[in-house]
């Protein structure tokens, strides 16, 4: 991940968190291509739902370094657009309290169907959520106990006054998401996925709407984000770096992503895509892929 990366997410952070945001959208990149305006509209009125507008500038920011930039058209950009937005907005027990507060009926302030729904989530998950000055000596604690795995189901509920109160007291925490250790984590790999994709368009241009899709293997919560997490991180980390660094000679990279994520199921152990990795590593030439 860049400097330049680092350093804007803490701005916005920062600005977020003294009180400096204000209401007003931020405007859409100067020379944004009409066909990916609608896209980025969307992502940068669902980021002020979800944590303010500065997060929202945040987002604007990083999608800039890609307009007008070579090898990049509409299609793609809107890709990168709607992408980023989906990750930058990801669920956690703060998000899945905004959605429920938000069947609320507004005009009455009672729900409009009440609800009750249940999560799983790995208590890592949950403690992850509060700012890392608090959670970190807790996970620490729950690995040394060797909880941090264990499954816990939380309610959301929309159906008591309770519920609500409660719904209203876990969305509160949106205030201190941006210091937690979950967003810390989502901010090193969106930055990272930018990155991979900004390698590519100088080094493998063609394998660059590949890496751009690899986004959609990250969703959820729970199990299913930390089986697609890691199987991302096996494709970036066994086939896309070691291609860009020079190390792996992979002449159509695209292919052997999209081979890769074929390969990918609901293995913890990641068997059948370890063995794809490795079945594309062999086969490539021998010698530093100078691409």
């Amino acid at each position: 991940m860049s400097d330049r990366g680092i350093l804007s997410s803490l701005r916005y952070l920062f600005a977020d968190f003294i009180g400096e945001d204000d209401d007003t959208p931020p405007f859409l990149p100067e020379g944004l291509p009409a066909a990916v305006m609608a896209a980025a509209s969307d992502a940068i009125h669902l980021l002020i739902d979800y944590q303010g507008t500065s997060y929202a500038e945040l987002y604007v920011h990083r999608l800039r370094r890609f307009v007008g930039k070579q090898g990049v058209d509409d299609a793609m950009l809107a890709d990168i657009a709607r992408l980023m937005a989906v990750r930058m907005a990801y669920e956690d027990p703060i998000r899945i309290a905004q959605l429920k507060l938000a069947e609320l009926n507004q005009a009455s302030g009672k729900p409009a169907k009440p609800a009750v729904d249940i999560r799983k989530f790995r208590i890592e998950e949950l403690i992850g959520a509060l700012p890392a000055v608090i959670s970190e000596y807790v996970l620490d604690a729950l690995d040394w106990a060797g909880w941090s795995n264990k499954r816990v189901s939380i309610r959301f509920s929309t159906a008591s006054r309770f519920g609500v109160r409660r719904l209203k007291m876990e969305a509160g925490l949106r205030r201190w998401r941006l210091f937690s250790v979950r967003y810390a984590k989502e901010r090193v790999w969106v930055e990272r996925w930018l990155h991979m994709i900004d390698r590519s368009l100088t080094k493998q241009p063609a394998a660059a709407s590949a890496i751009v899709q690899t986004a959609t293997m990250i969703e959820g919560y729970g199990d299913v984000y930390r089986q697609g997490l890691a199987d991302w991180n096996a494709i970036i980390d066994g086939l896309v770096k070691p291609t860009f660094d020079g190390v792996l000679a992979l002449p159509d990279l695209g292919s052997a992503v999209t081979e890769a994520r074929a390969a990918a199921m609901p293995d913890p152990r990641q068997a059948a895509l370890k063995r794809r990795i490795a079945e594309i590593r062999a086969r490539a030439p021998a010698g530093s892929n100078a691409a």
